[in-house]
């Protein structure tokens, strides 16, 4: 245990001398590195770099003395690798985030509830719609439960959804659904990429759902999916993904009902498919049919702030029979996370991480469409995704297999010889044209063959 005391230097050189060593000794393993210190500074005293540049050189650093790998992806299909400043991490790993638990006593959780009605309070100024729960497990159970929030509304037994949800969404639905016994419908894409043809029967579906962006990451009309919606006499609900949402028209301002999805994107890291956290917002009058909880603001009997929960419909909570939901898990520390990264970024931060991130995809498209050797499948404006489809003759799975023994990860594989293409803001020019560069020697090496 000593070792893991304070000392002064005459304590720690008597430690020293009593095994034989000194403090030198202790560190002449490692070689002289003048060459990687001068890079170092060199690269870090010219300009300033920002946070994620510094991180991006010194991890490259790393890499050298780890003799190991950083591989450069462009799979999304859901999730996206997003920048997450340091500054997420260092602060959801303080005890009264990290070990945090259910609020059930409010007044001694005021920490914990502040946290969760900051991010309630971003759902909404992002949706456009009143009233945002905290939370849900990802975008594909609040998927599901939007379905049946809107079976509970309208007492019926039957929903439309559109056939670009993302798969694992679908199936989820599917399952969810098919346990109420209700009839899943569901509706093809336009040859633009896009949910164009809904249900015209009157009265008989209790909701609608689309994707915006879908999972081919074609842009939705929403307009549309909430007017005939409404004259079906459906609710309009959406899965969207919340950064688009940053340039793209707001849910409520559309007139849609549920706006669901997955918050991955706000800087959580990709870690191999998950944690995510799902968000729900909804209009006023769907408040009390909601799953999971709400937590709002008051006062005191001394005017000071403060925080409680003011409609639970868990299982948990309430008798199970008369439960809106069995959601048993707000992903509190992970929606705590994605707050924080919404607070360090801001309005302008996150407009220029959307911004970024789409004007680099049209980027890339453009570089690998020019190319010849790839097409795009659909003509729709898209939004950090997008869709080829590869030249007849180029096997797109050898391309992803060498694309891997370069050090990068390549699109999603389709069928019909697709691939799903993804960018975020944290590609830079010279990443985008190795890829296209790639891409199209390794079209030209098999052409060749």
């Amino acid at each position: 245990m000593t070792g893991y005391l304070p000392m002064d230097r005459e304590e720690r050189r008597k430690m020293l001398a009593s095994v034989g060593v000194d403090l030198d000794s202790l560190f002449s393993m490692i070689p002289e590195c003048d060459e990687c210190t001068v890079e170092y500074y060199e690269a870090l005293k010219a300009d300033g770099m920002s946070e994620m540049e510094v991180v991006s050189h010194i991890s490259a650093l790393a890499d050298k003395n780890l003799n190991s790998q950083c591989l450069d992806s462009y799979l999304g299909a859901g999730y996206y690798d997003h920048y997450q400043p340091s500054a997420v991490r260092h602060l959801i790993s303080r005890s009264e985030f990290l070990t945090s638990y259910t609020p059930y006593q409010a007044e001694i959780s005021q920490g914990t509830l502040q946290a969760i009605f900051e991010w309630q309070s971003y759902i909404t100024r992002l949706t456009g719609l009143p009233v945002a729960n905290a939370s849900l497990y990802d975008a594909a159970s609040g998927a599901a439960e939007a379905m049946l929030l809107a079976c509970r509304d309208k007492r019926k037994y039957k929903v439309f959804v559109s056939e670009g949800v993302h798969p694992d969404t679908m199936e989820t639905i599917r399952t969810y659904l098919h346990a109420a016994d209700i009839e899943v419908v569901t509706g093809g894409l336009d040859e633009d990429g896009r949910t164009s043809s809904f249900p015209g029967e009157k009265g008989e579906y209790a909701g609608f759902l689309v994707q915006s962006p879908n999972f081919y990451g074609v842009v939705e009309d929403l307009d549309l999916l909430a007017e005939k919606a409404h004259e079906a006499g459906a609710l309009a609900a959406v899965s969207q993904d919340p950064v688009s949402l940053a340039m793209l028209k707001r849910p409520g301002d559309s007139g849609v009902d549920i706006a669901v999805g997955e918050a991955q994107v706000f800087g959580l890291p990709l870690a191999f498919g998950g944690p995510g956290v799902g968000y729900m917002a909804v209009t006023d009058r769907l408040m009390r049919k909601m799953p999971g909880r709400i937590c709002g603001a008051t006062v005191d009997r001394n005017g000071r702030t403060s925080y409680v929960l003011t409609i639970q419909a868990r299982e948990q909570h309430i008798r199970r029979e008369r439960a809106t939901s069995n959601i048993c898990t707000s992903q509190a520390l992970m929606a705590t996370a994605a707050t924080i990264w919404l607070a360090l970024m801001g309005k302008s931060g996150l407009v220029d991480v959307a911004e970024q991130s789409a004007s680099k995809a049209i980027y890339l498209e453009e570089k690998l469409t020019a190319s010849g050797y790839f097409k795009r499948v659909y003509s729709a404006p898209y939004f950090r995704e997008f869709l080829l489809e590869a030249k007849e003759g180029i096997d797109t799975e050898a391309l992803n297999k060498s694309l891997l023994e370069e050090g990068v990860i390549g699109g999603l594989l389709l069928p019909g010889n697709r691939m799903l293409i993804a960018v975020t803001e944290k590609k830079t020019r010279e990443q985008l044209d190795c890829f296209a560069d790639a891409m199209v020697r390794l079209c030209q090496e098999q052409e060749g063959r």
